[in-house]
Formats: C-alpha cells, sequence, structure tokens
C-alpha cells in the first residue's frame, strides 16, 4: 500500500518513520479508492451511501442562460445534474459564445407550433389570426379558438 520512509528533522524528531502513500511514475501521490486509478463502480457506491445522484440529459443540442442583456448559449452541450440532499447542480460542458441582447428583442410566445396548428384547425382560421389570439389568451388554445369563433 504504502512506502516506508525516513525523515529526518520534522518536529525536531530525528529518525521518526512515517507511513506514506505510494507515488505514481508521474510523481502524483496515489490513495487507494481516490484520483486517478479510482474505480468507477466504487465511487458510484460511495457517493450513493452519501446521498448524492448523477444523471446525464442526452441529445441536448443548445443551453442558453439568458441575463438583461446578454445570452450565454452553450452548443452541443453535456449536462449532467447532481442531486446532493435534495438539491440540484447541473453542470455543462460545451461550446460556448456569448451574444449580446437588444432592446427589440421580441419576448419567447407562450405557445408552441403545435398549439397554432390546432387553433388554424378548429377555428377555420390563418396562421398569423392564430398566433394573434393565442397571445392575446396567453397562449391558451381553447380559449383562442372561443376568441376566434365568437369573433366571428
Amino acid at each position: 500500500m504504502g512506502n516506508l520512509i525516513e525523515r529526518k528533522g520534522f518536529n525536531d524528531q530525528i529518525g521518526q518513520t512515517f507511513n506514506i502513500p505510494s507515488l505514481s511514475s508521474s510523481g502524483e501521490i496515489m490513495i487507494p479508492g481516490m484520483g486517478r486509478g479510482a474505480n468507477p463502480r466504487q465511487m458510484k457506491q460511495m457517493m450513493k451511501k452519501m446521498g448524492i445522484t448523477t444523471e446525464e440529459i442526452d441529445d441536448v443540442e443548445k443551453v442558453i442562460i439568458r441575463t438583461g442583456d446578454k445570452d450565454y448559449v452553450i452548443k452541443d452541450a453535456q449536462v449532467t445534474i447532481m442531486t446532493v440532499q435534495g438539491q440540484k447542480t447541473y453542470q455543462i460542458t460545451g461550446e460556448t459564445s456569448v451574444e449580446a441582447r437588444g432592446e427589440g428583442d421580441a419576448p419567447e410566445d407562450p405557445f408552441t407550433d403545435e398549439d397554432v396548428e390546432i387553433v388554424m384547425g378548429q377555428a377555420h382560421v390563418s396562421e398569423d389570426e392564430a398566433r394573434e389570439a393565442l397571445r392575446e389568451t396567453n397562449g391558451q388554445p381553447a380559449e383562442a379558438i372561443i376568441l376566434l369563433i365568437s369573433g366571428k
């Protein structure tokens, strides 16, 4: 496990023997079960005992962190969620760019393209009319359909 060495002059005691961990060929200290050479299965077991879980999110294309004046865009992101005592931490890696946000950036619509298609089909209106009705009803398709049908 470790090498025994003599270290002189430590705490004014000469010739005291210490047990220290082995050194790797690159000079790094190797502690069993830690760092390089750690068994991933043992690490998972230790994490589980401490109540730590990790989860990978697959097929993430882009992560956007939006602030008041900038967008931090992370493309081809690898996202890991680590949960410790109920608190989730997100680790995101990928190709990052920072984009300035203009004053004229329109807010995102509170509805999906599928919502637009539903309203268009049920109320027999154009895409623009369906989008406008969805904006007026805060993205509620049923309310938008009622609004359009009652307004005819």
